[in-house]
């Protein structure tokens, strides 16, 4: 009885009932559908919403950063399941804060689409290829990146690696992706993008460059070389 009670009160969130929310909760006050896309975010996560999704919410609640709303991506099999739910609420996320006087709760806006998860992630390096995606951000967990623990060599045995090495063109791991992706940009004079590790690991910036250019080297070590100078 007491779960049925909760659930009546619960609607789901979307563009369309923002309007009928309780006015003690924090809504986008700015345009939803004049955003555009500037970054590509691949594992959309709890973190990541909570975090960079808001910190860019928050500017745009200011009127700034228009053209930098945020395109989710994921690459695993458990990321369609995530993009279902996001497309069900148009990519609105809920954030709740707790403290000792309560709670406040918010509508994060920042989000708007999540790309199609794909086997060869055909769809993933299409959009990263395009020149309005000028940052392409990862939270994939501090194990993601194929660098051994112990010795910090990248793992080239790894089937997902050892595939990517020999199908650059339909990769399964996002580094493959983003290569790819790069790769096109390249070969069309579109400058290169910013890669940028959000997991809690230390010299993140330089394990997500270390990983991304010995794959790239795989295949081809010319554009491995663009990317690392770039």
């Amino acid at each position: 009885m007491i779960k049925k009670k909760i659930n009546d009160h619960l609607h789901p969130l979307s563009n369309k009932s923002l309007g009928d929310l309780s006015a003690n909760i924090r809504k986008p006050i700015y345009d939803r559908s004049q955003l555009t896309a500037g970054i590509v975010h691949i594992g959309l996560g709890n973190f990541h919403r909570a975090h960079q999704a808001w910190y860019l919410h928050r500017l745009m609640q200011m009127g700034e950063a228009f053209n930098w709303a945020i395109v989710g991506a994921g690459v695993r099999e458990y990321d369609k399941l995530q993009r279902q739910k996001m497309l069900k609420q148009d990519f609105l996320t809920t954030l709740i804060e707790l403290d000792p006087k309560g709670q406040s709760s918010e509508i994060i806006g920042s989000m708007i689409d999540y790309i199609p998860v794909e086997d060869d992630n055909a769809s993933l390096i299409k959009r990263m290829a395009e020149p309005d995606i000028r940052i392409v951000s990862l939270t994939i967990t501090e194990g993601g990146y194929y660098i051994d623990p112990v010795t910090k060599n990248f793992d080239t045995e790894n089937p997902d690696i050892v595939h990517d090495a020999s199908n650059p063109n339909k990769p399964r791991t996002a580094f493959g992706a983003i290569i790819a992706a790069l790769k096109i940009r390249r070969a069309k004079g579109i400058g290169p993008f910013t890669c940028q590790s959000c997991d809690n690991l230390q010299g993140n910036g330089l394990i997500f460059r270390q990983t991304l250019v010995s794959l790239a080297n795989l295949s081809d070590p010319h554009l491995g070389e663009w990317i690392n100078n770039n």
